[in-house]
């Protein structure tokens, strides 16, 4: 078991790290961890620029929405920050809503994407390891949704939502055309490395020059993050 120590403790067990392994689907856990280290990191990048909202919340809201309805068919009752208070300890509301770029990696059915946000000019781009473009009208009703999400939780931690009253139902992001993952289990570790070096302001005309990685080195970072995660400051 491992304990990372951020707004609360946030405990890992064994198969959350074996998930790391080679040809492996990794835990949203190890997800949420790296999100919470990157946030504790001393460099000008997180402590003033970009907050890295664990996914937690995110995704369980999705299972409770999982058509993007927004009126859950499990409780009848739109998405409410308050209803997932296991979750909240770890949202750092300071740094939601005075950071200008939120980082929010997102799964759904398997798969994972990346939200950046522009909270000064209001901006939403997605970046997809394996999609251009959204593959399905699903899909487009679950990015809509999902921009509603983050919107209630800016506006829950004291901010500006992304857009107000019955808007906040349209928000539209824009696809990014980036390099992407070769495999069909490799998009989490594409998502994760994007948190660390992707530059919001560098993106023009919806396209991100990108280096190819080969697959051994996405094979290496599996063990780099295994390996932070283990050794981290915030391991107690």
């Amino acid at each position: 078991m491992c304990t990372l120590i951020a707004q609360d403790e946030y405990i890992l067990m064994r198969m959350h790290l074996a998930s790391l392994q080679a040809k492996s689907d990794i835990e949203s856990q190890i997800v949420s961890t790296i999100c919470l280290i990157l946030n504790q990191k001393n460099e000008k990048r997180f402590q003033e620029q970009i907050y890295c909202l664990p996914p937690d919340i995110v995704s369980m809201a999705l299972s409770d929405h999982p058509k993007g309805e927004f009126i859950s068919p499990k409780t009848n009752k739109e998405f409410r920050v308050e209803d997932y208070p296991s979750f909240i300890p770890f949202i750092d509301r300071k740094k939601l809503t005075s950071h200008p770029y939120i980082f929010a990696p997102v799964c759904h059915s398997g798969h994972w994407w990346l939200w950046l946000i522009n909270t000064t000019k209001w901006k939403c781009h997605i970046l997809d390891p394996l999609h251009k473009k959204a593959p399905s009208e699903e899909r487009k009703q679950i990015n809509k949704f999902t921009g509603y999400v983050f919107s209630r939780l800016k506006a829950y931690a004291g901010g500006e939502p992304l857009q107000k009253d019955e808007k906040e139902k349209e928000i539209k992001a824009s696809y990014v055309k980036i390099s992407g993952q070769k495999t069909s289990y490799d998009c989490t570790i594409y998502v994760m490395k994007w948190l660390e070096l992707i530059e919001l302001e560098n993106i023009k005309k919806g396209k991100y020059k990108w280096d190819n990685w080969k697959q051994e080195e996405v094979d290496h970072y599996r063990v780099e993050y295994a390996s932070r995660i283990l050794f981290s400051e915030m391991n107690k």
